[in-house]
This record gives C-alpha cells, sequence and structure tokens, in this order.
C-alpha cells in the first residue's frame, strides 16, 4: 500500500502536474506526501567554471563569487517552490513534508526515494527546451536507476479512472500487477491486463497466470489478448478504451540490448499521452 509519495519538484508545467497527481494519490490514499527540491550542482560548478574562463581569457579579473552567488539565488528559488506546495498540500489537507538538497538531480532523486513508496516525476523537466528527446534526461535516469516504482506524469493532468497493466509474465511486470492490484483496490478502480504475444495458447497461459494471481483481490478484471507489436499495441489499447493510467514492467534489458533491439519501456514512456506506473 502506498503511504509515502515523493514528488520532484523543479518550477515547470511537467513539475506541477506531477505535483497534482501527488497530491490526488495522497488525498484517495490517505498517505503522506513529501516535496523534493534539488539544486542542481552541474547547473552551479558549469555556470562558475564558464564565466571564470572567459573573463581570463578577455583579461579580466575572474568574478569568483559567482558560484556562490548563484548557489544563492538557486536556494532562495528552491525555498519558494517548497513553501507554496506546502501551501497547496494545506489547503487540501494533505500531510506533507518537503527537502531541499543540492546535488545531481537525478543522483538525489533516487537517494531520498529509499524512505518512500512511490516517486512522482514530470515527463520533462525545466530544461526541456535543450533536451534532444520526447523524455527528459533527468527523467530517464530516474526510471533506470530509481529502487521504488516512478510514476512518470504527463503535461495534462487527468483524475484516474481506468488502469491498465501491461503483462508479459516477466519478474518486473509481476511487480507491475501487485502494484496494480493494490492501487485499484484501494481506489475501487477496474483494472484491465492486456497481454501481447503471437501463439494463441502462450497467451492464454500468460492471462491464465494474471488471473489466478489477481483472484486474491476483490477486483473488477477484464483481461485482454493482442497481438502485434507489443509497444504500438499497448498505446493503441489505452487509446482505444480510454484507460489513463498504465502499470509496466522498468526496462527488461541493458542498454546495449536496448540499442539494438530497442526497448518496449522506453518507446511507451516517450510516446504516451497517459501517465505511467514502473516497476522494477
Amino acid at each position: 500500500m502506498i503511504k509515502s509519495i515523493l514528488v520532484a519538484l523543479d518550477g515547470s508545467e511537467h513539475s506541477h502536474t506531477a505535483s497534482q497527481y501527488a497530491l490526488w494519490l495522497a488525498e484517495h490514499l490517505q498517505a503522506t506526501v513529501t516535496g523534493l527540491h534539488v539544486i542542481d550542482v552541474v547547473s552551479i560548478e558549469g555556470s562558475g567554471s564558464f564565466l571564470h574562463d572567459i573573463s581570463g581569457s578577455l583579461g579580466f579579473e575572474p568574478y569568483l563569487d559567482f558560484s556562490s552567488k548563484m548557489r544563492e539565488a538557486l536556494h532562495d528559488r528552491g525555498r519558494t517552490l517548497l513553501d507554496g506546495f506546502l501551501a497547496a498540500c494545506q489547503e487540501r489537507g494533505v500531510r506533507a513534508d518537503v527537502q531541499l538538497a543540492t546535488g545531481i538531480v537525478a543522483n538525489e532523486i533516487c537517494e531520498q526515494a529509499r524512505t518512500a513508496d512511490i516517486v512522482v516525476v514530470g515527463h520533462r523537466g525545466l530544461n526541456e527546451r535543450f533536451s534532444t528527446g520526447l523524455l527528459g534526461g533527468t527523467t530517464e535516469s530516474v526510471t533506470r536507476k530509481c529502487p521504488k516504482p516512478v510514476l512518470v506524469c504527463p503535461m495534462q493532468f487527468r483524475p484516474i479512472t481506468r488502469q491498465l497493466l501491461a503483462y508479459d509474465g516477466s519478474q518486473r511486470a509481476a511487480a507491475a500487477m501487485r502494484e496494480a492490484a493494490e492501487l485499484a483496490a484501494a481506489l475501487h478502480l477496474p483494472l484491465g491486463v492486456l497481454h501481447v504475444g503471437k501463439d494463441d495458447g502462450a497467451i492464454q497461459r500468460v492471462l491464465d497466470e494474471a488471473r489466478r494471481y489477481l483472484a486474491a483481490y476483490t477486483l473488477e478484471v477484464e483481461l485482454l489478448a493482442r497481438s502485434g507489436y507489443a509497444n504500438e499495441t499497448i498505446l493503441d489499447v489505452m487509446a482505444e478504451q480510454a484507460y489513463d493510467l498504465l502499470f509496466i514492467g522498468a526496462y527488461g534489458h541493458s542498454r546495449i540490448i536496448e540499442m539494438v533491439l530497442g526497448s518496449t519501456t522506453e518507446y511507451v514512456l516517450r510516446n504516451s499521452p497517459s501517465p505511467l506506473f514502473l516497476c522494477r
């Protein structure tokens, strides 16, 4: 059961949506939510060294105090963000705490995640306009390294009404099934279970396995069998049947294999208009 929620806050629109999902879950699950803002040490050190180098090359005295001034400004900005988050939590009657950290953003999020049940992040962050991909670099790092389940949120918030589990019988998918069942039961929501395959017999065996597991829960369960490419089929089913939350196992292969073969998880992450609940 989810009782401790960690949400990463950076002031971006995606981050704002992530906080909405975190508060919505906290309200419905009577959970505590912690807002985390990380001052990016890479930005501070990179900007300081750049100014130091260019001022030296132009024959000026380096502005040695730049990094400390920038750190102070970023600290004040972070505190303002967190104060606003606490006010929003208080207004909605949600138990809340905040953390202000300094470091490499993805690493700090994963470190703070050790004492949370789930981490909520935006699909992209404050520097999204400089990103070359459709998924923010920090978000991708968190989804790969985080020891706890991660909820990746899109730009717009929608209350969760229908959950879909992409189930392939793997250990990661089994972890996702457990989380999906617990959340569906707590929120009194129906749960769809989708398996994409080529062999009818194998598809049926995997879905029977899911059916037996979910029988222990008081849930409305719909088992869905499809053929085709898993990544595209998952998104098609979500759109056709208006699912607004997808549970899926986190990356199942090494980075090298994924570079050659691609990754269903990565494809769905980059293209889904709905939030994704990733489990290891």
